[in-house]
């Protein structure tokens, strides 16, 4: 029997998953990242989770084909090279494909992790039969990939579908060096970020008091739970961030005409106000004939995502394709 193996390396979570070459999971398991200890040591634990996968699946390594990782970029995938990973410490320039390989044995293949995330929902989830989706996700960062004609988009610098960084309104500033940035306002980091500025000017009473006093204790996924609740100060965040997320999707929209919007990352699960603010005002701005056209849906594959996306790009390894995407 042969397998593939995916991984999604996240700044706090390596998870690992073990496939047949139909592409369907047999093995999965969840390590901590362990990032503060450089990047030899992530690679260790990352080699380390395609062994445990094996073994539970009774496997031996000559059974394996070909590993693909999502990552955090920016990086190049034709020469496997992590360029810089803001969430780990030191990753500057690491070859992340061949140091990997190195220890595996086998082919290793890397992308940016919102591009596999879209290329998961893609093949095995919500944007299934789609030949022109866009994936979101919404966290503490916004990332996003596009299938465009059927096939993952780069961009001849490999940095196509960085909707984060969309510049919509003369505001904070990114930790990307930009000002008003879509990730600056509507990600979850903005949204704790607003409420706890709130707090602190005295202006959010009862988001003060839900944090038991601490401003520094909000956090989104408390902002919404107020929002929820009825907190005025908390509604008034979330519209705001929300609008500023149907904005930055009209954008998108307007320019590349797609069939499917997929909304993935935890504020999207954070109530249905944020869908529906974010709806009306992308109806509000989009034009007609390209509505007409969409469907905007969550993400079916939760965080699994990006994983199922390192899984397909492993398989294409297997079946011999020379890549996948512009």
């Amino acid at each position: 029997m042969l397998y593939v193996a995916g991984i999604d390396l996240g700044g706090t979570k390596i998870l690992t998953a073990l496939a047949d070459t139909e592409g369907r999971v047999v093995q999965e398991i969840k390590i901590p990242t362990q990032g503060g200890r450089g990047f030899d040591h992530v690679v260790e634990r990352m080699a380390a989770s395609v062994g445990e996968v094996l073994a539970r699946q009774k496997a031996g390594r000559d059974e394996l084909v070909a590993v693909g990782v999502g990552a955090p970029g920016p990086l190049d995938p034709s020469t496997g090279i992590v360029k810089e990973a803001p969430n780990l410490p030191g990753w500057h320039g690491v070859p992340l494909a061949a140091s990997l390989a190195a220890r595996v044995g086998v082919p290793v293949r890397i992308d940016n992790d919102a591009n596999l995330a879209a290329l998961g929902e893609h093949l095995f989830g919500a944007g299934r039969g789609t030949r022109d989706m866009v994936y979101v996700t919404v966290s503490t960062g916004i990332g996003g990939g596009l299938i465009l004609n059927g096939e993952l988009y780069r961009g001849a610098g490999r940095v196509a579908g960085e909707i984060g960084h969309l510049p919509i309104a003369d505001a904070p500033a990114c930790r990307c060096g930009g000002r008003g940035c879509l990730e600056a306002l509507a990600s979850g980091t903005a949204i704790a970020r607003e409420a706890r500025r709130l707090a602190k000017s005295g202006q959010a009473p009862g988001l003060l008091a839900l944090a038991g006093g601490s401003a520094g204790k909000i956090t989104a996924p408390l902002v919404f739970e107020a929002a929820e609740r009825g907190d005025p100060q908390a509604k008034e965040i979330v519209r705001s961030a929300a609008a500023y997320l149907g904005r930055g999707l009209a954008v998108v929209v307007n320019m590349l005409n797609p069939e499917m919007i997929v909304l993935g990352g935890g504020v999207m699960t954070g109530g249905s106000a944020m869908w529906d603010v974010m709806l009306r005002e992308l109806q509000e701005l989009v034009w007609e004939a390209a509505l007409d056209s969409l469907q905007v849906v969550p993400a079916a594959l939760g965080g699994r995502s990006g994983v199922m996306g390192a899984v397909a790009m492993a398989l294409e390894i297997a079946q011999g394709h020379s890549g996948t995407g512009h």
